[in-house]
């Protein structure tokens, strides 16, 4: 008899169970209320990164005279621009559900309530219920930007990130509050743009938690641009005066801006979903604490991506989905590696770009870890300067007894690619000597992660 695998959110970690699941032999209802590829991800993440990659587009047409051509002055054509969204948007997700559909998985559009701990009510959009029942259930609901008691958003001049699009128009003077990933990823976004851009920044350096020495690099580079940093500031209040918004500060501080736009994080999905009935707990933040095994305290239902409160990338929610389909068709007691969260690559799509994998350089001396570190600046890479782009550098963490690799940052042109050669030698357990010997391109901006190994 076939394990009948429900599955709470069609997102990256829900997609992926289910297509796993599906070919094990399972039989999997997906339950999504939105839109399959989930909400956070096509409806915030890949809309912003499609507009980041167009504001790149446009900043290397200014920057054109420095590859030896005539400088140009592109503008932003703002319909093409949503049509364009709207189109990776729609392909996406068709894509996905007709993937799901060819493997006998069922699709149900709407929410889902538990009854019992191997049931749910599905509620879809024209008010029909619908009782399903389960032997494993996984909780993959996602999560929401996270709005302050002291500001109420307006869709028009106070925006979440997802109120940004597809763009109506393009603020001519915008303040970003929250000096997060999504914060300074908006940041190069409406500059590039050509807004003028104010920034929040409750701590001294942007993107707190990160090495100083990558948040310095781009601190420089968006005061170059002409970013105004407000740093120690927290904002306790952001009001519209007519055509402005007013963003006050803890500390007297104030900016006047066209539009204000909360980057200050998310919040779990975990409501609605009448846990209770079902015996799971959540933590004091709405999140659904879970083992090694994507497991709740339920031992048949398990939690994965954002809403399970760990790292909330799209990567770590699609192999969470995976191991749990493992784990319920029952392969775990085989050869199974867990999920191992500290080797999770990450990126920033700021120019630079930003990103890291394994253990940061700080932490290790916060810890009194002894450890090797190389780094190698792109301005002796040829490759570099081919690109007329030679900000940044590799920095690679090694352990210094035996040469494993145990983490690096990149920052500079094409850092979340390049950012693999490192995630696989980290996870891999590969020596610095793996990859020093191996016989890369040239010229190629690769070539420095073999120089940041030696």
């Amino acid at each position: 008899m076939s394990v009948r695998f429900l599955i709470i959110g069609g997102g990256p970690a829900g997609n992926t169970a289910a297509t796993y699941a599906a070919r094990l032999g399972a039989e999997v209802v997906m339950v999504e209320r939105e839109i399959v590829g989930g909400a956070a991800h096509l409806l915030d993440c890949i809309p912003s990164k499609t507009m980041i990659a167009t504001g790149g587009a446009m900043t290397l047409g200014r920057k054109s005279a420095g590859m030896g051509l005539e400088e140009m002055q592109p503008e932003v054509d703002v319909e093409a621009l949503t049509d364009r969204i709207e189109d990776i948007k729609d392909h996406l997700s068709n894509s996905t559900t007709e993937l799901l559909v060819s493997q006998g998985v069922r699709i149900i559009k709407g929410s889902a309530s538990f009854a019992s701990p191997e049931s749910v009510v599905v509620t879809t959009p024209d008010g029909a219920t619908e009782v399903i029942e389960f032997d494993a259930a996984m909780i993959s609901t996602g999560s929401r930007p996270r709005i302050p008691d002291w500001v109420q958003p307006d869709g028009e001049r106070i925006l979440t990130t997802r109120d940004c699009y597809p763009p109506k128009i393009f603020p001519t003077n915008v303040c970003i509050v929250g000096s997060g990933v999504t914060g300074v990823e908006f940041v190069h976004m409406f500059e590039s743009f050509g807004a003028k851009v104010s920034l929040v920044v409750s701590r001294q350096q942007v993107l707190p938690g990160k090495d100083p020495e990558v948040a310095a690099v781009l601190e420089d580079d968006f005061l170059r641009r002409g970013v105004r940093l407000l740093k120690g500031a927290r904002a306790e209040s952001i009001e519209r005066e007519g055509d402005e918004v007013v963003i006050k500060c803890d500390d007297g501080r104030q900016v006047r801006a066209s539009h204000a736009v909360l980057t200050i994080g998310s919040i779990p999905n975990s409501d609605g979903l009448n846990l209770e009935a079902a015996g799971v707990h959540m933590d004091g933040g709405g999140y659904i604490p879970i083992n090694h095994h994507c497991i709740t305290n339920v031992e048949h239902i398990y939690a994965a991506g954002d809403v399970s409160g760990k790292l909330p990338l799209s990567s770590v929610a699609s192999m969470q989905g995976r191991k749990i389909a493992e784990h319920v068709m029952g392969l775990h007691t085989r050869d199974h590696r867990h999920l191992d969260y500290d080797k999770a690559a990450s990126a920033i799509f700021t120019e630079p770009e930003i990103a890291d994998v394994g253990l940061a350089e700080a932490e290790a001396f916060a810890h009194g870890r002894k450890i090797r570190v190389t780094k190698v600046p792109f301005s002796a890479t040829p490759k570099a300067l081919i690109n007329n782009d030679a900000r940044g550098f590799v920095k690679i963490i090694s352990d210094p007894a035996t040469g494993v690799v145990l983490g690096g940052s990149i920052v500079g042109k094409h850092a979340a690619e390049l950012i693999s050669v490192i995630a696989l030698a980290v996870t891999a357990n590969l020596k610095v000597s793996d990859i020093v010997e191996s016989l890369l391109v040239h010229p190629a901006l690769a070539e420095a992660l073999a120089e940041a190994a030696e």
